[in-house]
């Protein structure tokens, strides 16, 4: 990928989920993009399709029409396997609900993405490590979740997803359970991230976590009725 490129495009998607004679427009001919290095908010109320966008983006669901072209990749059309393999290799997810698995410590957790790559098992332990250690939490590398505090199960999630090193990373309100201060501490995180180049889209209601962002998108009704640049 060039300098000039995009690595998120979406061009004139629309999502419809149809729900028995019921139709629901949930995303109405969206363009979006975000360039390489960049960190980009999105907010709206519940029901603007926020959640769906990011589905779409992450590769966990496909647009009703329209195009997405991720790492200049037009993925539209592409079969569902390769599109696991898109998803595995390309995007780390960083969740509110954290998503770990409490039987397993944080290195084990941190590994997980590699089960479905084809690194040997001794890289995957370094790059696991280097991911750990990124977020400060090397010390705590064989706790399990039951004895982390809310921010270290969170800093866990962000490990799991840079661990192998993706396009990009998507994060659905990740400081939605979190207090106010853990909650900067998050977000500080995440800064330190894309100043060193890591891309980021974050799903937020929080304005506290969108004024750190560079460009923000509004989503209304399935439709993006602005965006603003930050930086």
């Amino acid at each position: 990928m060039n300098g000039g490129e995009k690595i998120v495009e979406t061009l004139g998607i629309r999502k419809v989920y149809e729900m028995g004679s019921h139709k629901v427009e949930a995303l109405r001919g969206l363009d979006f993009s975000v360039k390489p290095g960049e960190f980009v908010g999105i907010m709206g109320p519940s029901g603007s399709g926020k959640s769906t966008l990011m589905h779409i983006i992450g590769c966990l669901e496909r647009a009703t029409e329209g195009t997405y072209l991720l790492g200049g990749q037009d993925i539209s059309s592409i079969s569902d396997r390769d599109l696991s393999l898109m998803r595995a290799n390309q995007i780390g997810f960083v969740f509110q609900t954290f998503s770990l698995i409490s039987q397993y410590n944080v290195f084990e957790n941190v590994e997980i993405p590699f089960l479905y790559r084809k690194e040997t098992r001794n890289e995957a332990r370094r790059l696991a490590e280097k991911a750990i250690e990124r977020v400060g939490l090397s010390e705590r590398r064989y706790h399990r979740p039951s004895e982390l505090s809310g921010g270290e199960m969170q800093r866990v999630a962000i490990a799991r997803a840079l661990a192998v090193d993706p396009l990009l990373i998507l994060a659905d309100e990740p400081t939605g359970n979190l207090d106010s201060e853990t909650s900067k501490n998050i977000i500080s995180l995440f800064q330190d991230l894309n100043e060193q180049g890591t891309t980021l889209i974050v799903v937020t209601h929080e304005k506290e976590v969108a004024s750190h962002c560079q460009t923000i998108y509004h989503l209304i009704d399935g439709q993006i009725v602005n965006d603003e640049g930050s930086a």
